[in-house]
């Protein structure tokens, strides 16, 4: 039997394991309220200023019931990292010189973002297709009607 899977704030979660999160977090955090309370009206001449202190602590303790329900219930995706097939690539690179006109230069560029590109190995695309233009581009990626129109992309 497969669990109920949500989406919450863009993660994945298990229904069950969210419920038991909430309930964590409220204990630990209401409890810790209640009990900074208690010890602090005895210690703080204000009852107003021992409320605000215990406020303080439950936000602490929200804190401590997030960790502990992160502790407790491990992520449920799954990231799966594949190389992109590079005539692909090269055909997303048609398709926006295509829409968008000239790609601009790699020389262009701040130093920050040449390093980004060269970590997500995207560096060497650029180039080769800055180097060789269009051109080199293999003739079957410039059809505009294959994958890419497909996974979502325009036609």
């Amino acid at each position: 039997m497969k669990p109920d899977l949500y989406e919450v704030w863009g993660d994945t979660v298990n229904g069950r394991h969210l419920v038991y999160a909430i309930g964590i977090g409220a204990v630990v955090s209401l409890g810790a309220f209640f009990v900074a309370q208690y010890l602090l009206v005895g210690w703080v001449a204000n009852a107003q200023m021992a409320r605000a202190y215990a406020m303080l602590v439950g936000i602490v303790g929200c804190l401590a019931g997030g960790a502990i329900s992160a502790r407790l219930f491990k992520p449920k995706r799954h990231v799966v990292e594949h190389q992109a097939d590079p005539a692909w690539r090269a055909q997303v690179l048609l398709e926006l010189q295509r829409e968008f006109g000239d790609l601009g230069k790699l020389s262009d560029l701040p130093p920050a973002t040449i390093a980004e590109l060269k970590e997500m190995d995207l560096y060497t695309l650029f180039a080769d297709y800055e180097k060789n233009g269009a051109a080199g581009v293999p003739a079957q990626t410039a059809d505009t009607h294959s994958g890419m129109a497909t996974q979502g992309g325009r036609p």
